[in-house]
């Protein structure tokens, strides 16, 4: 009985993510829209920081809990399963135009905070305050340079645009969609990986981290198939930005976040994803099917590395 529940959770959490999607992006494009402000801004911006809502959530309040060392894996998994699982299946659905910008800066800096991440992690085992303190330093040098994008860029008319209340309206609902869905499908699926016997690491790199990057998957796809291209992988660049410069850095200005060995590993899955969506999109600054095909085959492997 308790199973089934879960399933039954499980599914409604995934429509709510669904149509929770569906709706942000359609709020949040038509907001760019009418301010004029570039859809990739709102997508490094907005759409990014409310689908790493699940990750922020559930990395803080593990910290408040006293169980920082969830904060790590989960947002190396999330971070992995992002570019890999997510832009790979948006990319085998649709080939997804890139940004000059991305390609030169924003792809770039992805790679260098991942980076970052793993000296500051393996230097002494832990994540400190001060070293919280530098990532949040990186992460207000990301919002400067997200502002003067915003200020210097130009957005697309919006043909039939709706009122603002109801595009705010969308996005509210909608991101609380996202949140929402997330918890009961990443609950109710670890429930469910628990019952099959699964262990403590996998389901933290793979069921949670999954759960927790759903909002991503759906936030992409739906962008993708809308049109809204520069949402898609801006969603994907800045999210994987913020979950290591907002989310680590606030875990650890909280409580020294644990590092253990074994995420080295992880760590060169997350910078070689990030370089490979980087040669990717360099020739013909689109991320196309191909390349799509060949990151969610990358990730086949290291999934198989996790069950060994």
């Amino acid at each position: 009985m308790d199973i089934f529940l879960a399933v039954v959770l499980f599914v409604a959490g995934f429509v709510m993510l669904v149509k929770g999607a569906d709706w942000f992006v359609d709020g949040a494009a038509g907001i760019a829209a009418r301010f004029g402000i570039p859809q990739l801004v709102i997508g490094l911006t907005i759409v990014a920081m409310g689908t790493s809502a699940p990750e922020a959530a559930v990395s803080i309040t593990a910290a408040k809990a006293g169980n920082a060392g969830i904060t790590i894996g989960n947002v190396l998994g999330s971070n992995i399963m992002n570019v890999l699982v997510i832009l790979g299946i948006t990319a085998a659905i649709t080939s997804i135009a890139v940004q000059k910008s991305t390609v030169k800066y924003e792809i770039p800096f992805m790679l260098l905070t991942a980076v970052v991440l793993l000296v500051v992690g393996m230097t002494d085992g832990e994540v400190v305050f001060w070293e919280g303190v530098v990532l949040w330093i990186l992460f207000i040098i990301y919002m400067i340079y997200l502002f003067f994008m915003a200020r210097n860029g130009e957005g697309e008319e919006d043909e039939t645009p709706k009122a603002l209340w109801l595009q705010i309206v969308l996005v509210i609902i909608g991101a609380a969609g996202i949140v929402f869905g997330a918890d009961l499908t990443v609950d109710n699926a670890s429930k469910i990986a628990e019952a099959l016997g699964m262990d403590d690491r996998l389901i933290g790199l793979t069921i949670v981290a999954f759960g927790t990057s759903l909002p991503e998957l759906v936030t992409s796809v739906t962008a993708a198939r809308k049109g809204k291209a520069d949402i898609a992988i801006g969603n994907i660049v800045g999210s994987n930005l913020f979950n290591i410069l907002f989310v680590v850095g606030t875990t650890a200005l909280i409580t020294p976040v644990a590092f253990k060995e074994s995420f080295f590993i992880d760590s060169i899955v997350s910078i070689s994803a990030g370089v490979l969506l980087w040669i990717g999109v360099l020739k013909d600054m689109k991320l196309k099917r191909t390349m799509g095909i060949i990151m969610l085959a990358a990730y086949a492997v290291y999934f198989v590395y996790l069950l060994i």
